[in-house]
């Protein structure tokens, strides 16, 4: 047995309705449906379960959306009302010279969310 790629992911909110409008309009996930105090979201073949609770932690992991392009989707999202932590940011260069970027911005309930992206560096003409 292999297991495969990640499902589901939950997490729990404070105002479903809160939530499914900043999920849907903000950060522009797919509703798929809501069933009372639950929702579910498509994130590019995962889905993402928000359930209402009457005090979500503040410790739940930080969901990390990848983007093609790091710079339009924070100017996106900040167009959309998502409140950013600071603008995207290099956080690590790798030995073949490829950029990990990366912007946080919150959830209704202030927890952390981010957007992320690699850039490649371009082709050494020399070599070509």
């Amino acid at each position: 047995m292999q297991l495969s790629a990640i499902g589901q992911i939950s997490r729990g909110v404070g105002d479903i309705a809160e939530a499914v409008t900043f999920f849907s309009d903000v950060v522009g996930l797919k509703h798929l449906y809501t069933f009372g105090e639950l929702a579910f979201f498509d994130c590019d073949g995962t889905r993402l379960y928000l359930q209402q609770r009457a005090k979500p932690s503040p410790d739940e992991s930080v969901l990390y959306f990848q983007v093609s392009d790091i710079v339009t989707a924070h100017a996106d999202l900040l167009g959309r009302g998502a409140s950013f932590v600071h603008p995207p940011q290099m956080i690590h260069r790798h030995a073949d010279g490829t950029e990990e970027w990366m912007a946080f911005f919150n959830d209704p309930d202030g927890r952390p969310l981010a957007v992320m992206a690699q850039t490649r560096p371009p082709p050494d003409l020399a070599k070509l």
